[in-house]
């Protein structure tokens, strides 16, 4: 009887693992050079018209405005300028950029932690987001990032469901573009409101309106 539940469990298991790994692969976008067409393209497109490489309509085929958009992110970010969005090109765009709904996201926690703040200090908070999603410390997509417990009020009080404003979502696309007027912070607080000692420990790098940025 043990026997046959070590095997049964044993079959689980490795039934799990599959489903687990078909399913991440899955979720991976593809490989996609000149030629390319499908729903990742625009994804890609997007991403790269974030950081300025992409100036054109968003379409489902990779065309030669994507491969040199493509080939030119990857000459600034050290990869081989080959023209193809393979795992590698993939892996550093998630790590500097965001798909179209996650800028929503960000645009929210924005709206939501910082909307009384200067242009700045809205542009701070999402850099604080942006550096959290680089940082090994902290998940690996921007929506884990930003849905980790306890991690913002905005998340705890509901505030990050306010339909955030024009004001918000630019303030997000500078932050995705590399404007970090933190100083590479991982955390932020306001000195008036803040109870938690742990944050207050934290070494201070600047501050911006009512929030201080530290590490």
């Amino acid at each position: 009887m043990y026997r046959r539940l070590s095997i049964l469990f044993l079959f689980m298991f490795i039934l799990s693992a599959v489903t687990i790994n078909n399913y991440a692969a899955a979720q991976a976008p593809a490989t996609l050079s000149f030629g390319s067409k499908g729903p990742d393209v625009p994804d890609l497109q997007f991403r790269l018209q974030t950081l300025g490489y992409f100036n054109s309509s968003f379409n489902t085929s990779f065309g030669m405005v994507t491969r040199n958009s493509v080939m030119r992110f990857q000459k600034d970010y050290g990869l081989p300028a080959d023209g193809i969005a393979g795992r590698q090109t993939w892996l550093m765009l998630k790590k500097v950029t965001v798909s179209k709904p996650e800028l929503t996201k960000l645009a929210r926690i924005i709206y939501g932690e910082a909307r009384g703040e200067t242009y700045k200090g809205q542009v701070a908070v999402g850099a604080v987001v942006m550096n959290r999603l680089q940082s090994p410390l902290f998940p690996k997509t921007l929506t884990d990032v930003i849905m980790e417990p306890y991690a913002f009020t905005a998340v705890a009080d509901g505030q990050y469901w306010l339909l955030p404003n024009q004001t918000a979502y630019q303030a997000a696309k500078d932050a995705v573009r590399g404007w970090d007027p933190t100083g590479k912070a991982l955390f932020y607080y306001n000195p008036d409101t803040a109870t938690s000692d742990w944050i207050r420990s934290r070494k201070i790098i600047t501050k911006i309106g009512r929030h201080l940025f530290t590490l």
